[in-house]
């Protein structure tokens, strides 16, 4: 088993992953990385190409955004996560790519890896990986109200474009809450994040102390607040200063459970995993994902 196998997703950071690729794909090309590549055309199609090749290469590429590294290591962890995960960041917001080296291609030449923690969810029978974080309430909403920004808006211009949509309507959960052995916490809560690694959102540092491999989980609870106190903590949170603030918790936990009477919409990675969901069980599986560094 040797080689690298790209898997890039083209729609990937609103049209960049297309834009940039020409250039990438120079700069690989005169470093002497060699490697295969895979396009993808539909939602979750990376994670059958990378269940399906993990036993052929050593390294599995996700070259796009967030989305992208979600499916790539779904279908790694489906298919054992012997393969390494290596990213190329082409999206918007690119979170997981901020807890590795800034050149990619030098990562590439040094095939250096990191053991990783990585987040499981279940919900009932279906299961989903984290690379980054995942979140219920607001993020969520955000994360699909995404598709609904004008295209003229990339980067973190999307992101605020999706605080304002979500600012209009946006749900305030009555949820129960288990973190490991720890009375469950009945709360109301705008938001609530499982981070991995620290910001999600291109930059919201919401669980600015989290680390992906210190085998926890990281949880902000938000209380439930209106329009006006969100939008005063939203600076708070991007500089990662909002420990401490009465509106919210911050934990730490290695399994984390949470029910609701009402179905929930959930958010991976910026991906929506589960639309309905009841219960949910998150556990950190430490050291269990290889990443290129």
């Amino acid at each position: 088993m040797n080689g690298v196998l790209v898997v890039r997703n083209p729609v990937a950071g609103r049209g960049r992953a297309q834009r940039e690729w020409n250039g990438i794909r120079r700069g690989l090309d005169a470093a002497g990385v060699a490697f295969d590549e895979a396009v993808t055309a539909r939602p979750l199609e990376a994670v059958e190409i990378a269940q399906k090749e993990a036993g052929n290469y050593a390294c599995i590429v996700a070259a796009g955004g967030d989305g992208t590294v979600h499916e790539v290591a779904n279908g790694l962890m489906r298919a054992g996560a012997q393969t390494a995960l290596g990213v190329i960041p082409l999206g918007s917001g690119d979170d997981f790519a901020k807890l590795l080296s800034n050149d990619f291609i030098f990562s590439f030449l040094n095939r250096k890896t990191k053991t990783f923690d990585i987040g499981r969810i279940a919900s009932g029978s279906d299961v989903r990986y984290f690379a980054n974080g995942m979140d219920i309430g607001f993020g969520a909403h955000g994360a699909r109200n995404v598709a609904s920004v004008p295209a003229f808006l990339t980067g973190f211009g999307a992101y605020l474009g999706a605080l304002a949509l979500t600012l209009l309507r946006y749900p305030r959960l009555r949820v129960r809450l288990q973190l490991d052995d720890a009375t469950p916490l009945d709360v109301t809560t705008s938001m609530t994040a499982v981070m991995n690694g620290s910001t999600f959102g291109g930059s919201f540092r919401v669980c600015p102390e989290a680390r992906p491999d210190d085998g926890q989980l990281d949880v902000l609870i938000v209380n439930a607040i209106g329009r006006a106190a969100i939008l005063g903590l939203v600076p708070k949170i991007m500089r990662g200063a909002h420990a401490g603030d009465p509106r919210l918790r911050l934990l730490r936990a290695r399994r984390v459970t949470i029910e609701s009477d009402a179905p929930l919409l959930v958010e991976a990675d910026g991906e929506i995993a589960f639309d309905g969901a009841r219960r949910l069980e998150i556990e950190v599986l430490p050291a269990a994902l290889r990443v290129v560094s």
